[in-house]
């Protein structure tokens, strides 16, 4: 579809006789009520996609959004086997392969599978799938050559589950909201499909790790967005121990790099940010009932992972998050000394030890979708054993992105990575600019491998990814300055940032875009409204327009969060605070065109979050094509609906920066 066929066919207001839902019966998705078809708009034509010839610049978005590699990545306990989440297929599914190298073989279809898990036995691979992206799964458990498959737990509706961690034994503990009551409780669960509820909650509890007896869970109670408490439960008797629930005030992450038992079971690894700026490793001792930091860092410690010969705790492997870049270390437990890490493409790691040492790194960075790598780092060795598919993409033309900082008018430093295109003039000559929000509100734009960036960078159009107050990675502080009645800082930071780089000659200013997902669809939203005439035209996926009826009916995954964040709905204070600062209250300031779009089955935000924002601006008779996605949820998992989407996103985005039509 041709762009005058999209923003015709968006801004026409089909006018029927009364309002229908598009909605199962009894699903009701977090709160939704389904999507208001007497809406006009686009929905996915499922048509054939042209690409374009390998080797043609500037390259069709399809090549980009082709471009791939695995998703999340686990070795098998012998440390023999890789399984790992791979969407080649157009869906997210379940592959496994030789840790050595060697041909990957798909093992589930048609599941949309997110995460494998191997069982302590390492005979079977335990995953979830949900229906569209509704964020009620089943569970399921399947053989590692994909011979024989079970259901574990049957999906429910209203049941949101997280997996938490195995037992040695095969039974595993999870939280979910199956008791009714929308909260997350603690359950147990064995792959035989039965389960027990353990310990109730009265907002949001989560299991994280068992003891290697099997005697204690580690469960996080959520404390705003990037924040928790800790606590040991005891699996006998039920009974949870605090270890750290500092002051609301004073609130810290104790889970951001996740919890590596000692061997024996006397203790954890763990990266926590109490009473400091950022997370850094530290150890917890049941005998003293205390934690003491084993290192200072001066930037999060993040993805750990213990292993090694004999019990398996010589070896401890962890990277650090530097302004978005991540950088890789280890430590030799017994030696006490540090261990020589491998040289590895740019960009964000995750980790995976097992056995004697072996290390299972993910490479996904600005110039790769998504790499395996199996190192020894006690010999020295490295070796990729999954290259990337770049779907005919040149790597020594994708843009490497720089870290930029500016002081916002009330002297808060503000940062971000810019993306620069090619040859890229300056002052008058300086390129259009697409603003991207990353979602959250505590999210962190990251050197990984961003296709839509890379394709409009590659179009002559810098793409800045902004990280206002609020966002993760800068410090403690920083997260939670964009708290409650300070939501609109971090709203008024995009503006600071764009003034920024244009007074720097970086970008042109009077030919600036915004877009954002999520909470950053929101933020598309509220800038638009609150400094009119800073962008040009906007882009909102998903995206709150109401706070009150965002926070009212957003998702189990979300509440327990969203009072720390937001603050309570139920109070009439923060009512009050909404319905002034709600970007629904001053949608009238909004004159430039803005693309909408949402997927029907989002159980997080309410696809009447961006309806209403479109009749809204239709009304004012201001542009608002609007694309509505049936079988999705909180974003587009699917390959066939990223490539319907993003060719349209990218047309609208060309159109309304003046550049050539899109090929």
């Amino acid at each position: 579809m041709n762009r005058t066929a999209l923003l015709a066919s968006a801004i026409a207001i089909a006018v029927l006789p009364q309002t229908s839902f598009a909605q199962d019966g009894e699903e009701t998705f977090g709160g939704a009520k389904g999507a208001d078809l007497s809406i006009a708009a686009i929905e996915p034509d499922k048509g054939d996609i042209t690409i374009g010839r390998a080797g043609d610049y500037p390259a069709d978005i399809a090549r980009y959004l082709l471009a791939s590699g695995p998703g999340a990545a686990n070795l098998s306990p012998d440390g023999k086997t890789i399984a790992f989440s791979w969407d080649i297929t157009g869906e997210s599914e379940l592959w496994v392969m030789p840790a050595e190298g060697g041909q990957p073989r798909q093992v589930t279809f048609k599941t949309g599978v997110r995460a494998p898990v191997w069982t302590p036995d390492g005979s079977r691979l335990f995953y979830s799938a949900d229906r569209d992206g509704n964020e009620q799964p089943g569970y399921f458990a399947i053989t590692a050559d994909g011979a024989q498959e079970s259901e574990v737990l049957p999906a429910a509706r209203g049941d949101f589950r997280t997996f938490g961690d195995f037992a040695a034994d095969g039974s595993f503990i999870y939280a979910s909201t199956a008791r009714g009551a929308g909260v997350f409780d603690i359950y147990r669960g064995t792959l035989d499909g039965t389960s027990e509820l353990i310990v109730e909650s009265e907002l949001g509890l989560y299991a994280s790790s068992i003891s290697p007896d099997g005697k204690y869970v580690l469960i996080t109670e959520s404390v705003g967005a990037a924040a928790d408490n800790l606590y040991l439960l005891d699996l006998a008797t039920k009974e949870m121990t605090t270890i750290s629930k500092p002051p609301v005030e004073e609130r810290a992450d104790h889970s951001m790099g996740g919890f590596e038992w000692w061997p024996n079971g006397e203790g954890f690894y763990f990266s926590t940010n109490l009473d400091r700026e950022y997370a850094t490793l530290a150890f917890y001792s049941l005998a003293s009932r205390t934690f003491e930091r084993v290192f200072e860092s001066e930037s999060d410690v993040e993805n750990l992972t213990l292993c090694g010969p004999g019990k398996g705790g010589s070896y401890l492997y962890w990277t650090q998050n530097n302004d978005g870049f991540d950088s890789l270390h280890g430590w030799h437990t017994v030696e006490k000394r540090p261990i020589p890490m491998p040289e590895l493409p740019e960009g964000n790691y995750s980790l995976d030890c097992e056995a004697d040492g072996q290390l299972l790194i993910r490479v996904s960075g600005w110039q790769t979708p998504g790499e395996l790598w199996m190192t020894d780092p006690i010999e020295g060795t490295a070796q990729k054993v999954f290259a990337a598919n770049l779907a005919g993409l040149d790597p020594a033309r994708l843009v490497r992105p720089q870290v930029v900082r500016y002081t916002a008018r009330d002297g808060v430093e503000l940062q971000g990575l810019l993306y620069l295109p090619e040859g890229a003039g300056a002052g008058e000559d300086a390129p259009p600019v697409l603003f991207s929000v990353h979602g959250g509100p505590s999210g962190q734009s990251q050197a990984t491998f961003d296709p839509v960036a890379q394709y409009h960078v590659a179009r002559g159009v810098a793409v800045f990814e902004s990280n206002v107050r609020g966002s993760t990675g800068l410090g403690r502080t920083y997260e939670q300055l964009d708290d409650r009645e300070n939501r609109l800082d971090s709203i008024r930071d995009l503006v600071d940032l764009k003034a920024g780089l244009a007074a720097d000659g970086l970008i042109d200013g009077g030919r600036a875009a915004v877009m954002g997902g999520s909470y950053g669809g929101y933020a598309v939203n509220a800038v638009l409204a609150e400094y009119p005439g800073e962008f040009a035209a906007g882009v909102s996926l998903f995206g709150v327009a109401d706070w009150i009826t965002g926070l009212e009916v957003a998702s189990p995954a979300l509440k327990a969060a969203d009072r720390i964040e937001f603050g309570d709905i139920t109070e009439e204070r923060w009512r009050e605070f909404y319905r002034v600062n709600s970007p629904i209250r001053k949608a009238d300031a909004i004159t430039v065109p803005v693309l909408y779009s949402h997927g029907v089955m989002d159980p997080r935000i309410d696809i009447y979050e961006t309806e209403v924002m479109v009749k809204t601006l239709r009304a004012n008779g201001v542009p608002a094509p609007f694309i509505r996605i049936p079988d999705e949820g909180h974003g587009w998992r699917k390959l066939s609906n990223q490539l319907f989407y993003y060719r349209q996103q990218a047309e609208f985005i060309e159109q309304q920066l003046g550049l050539a039509e899109a090929k």
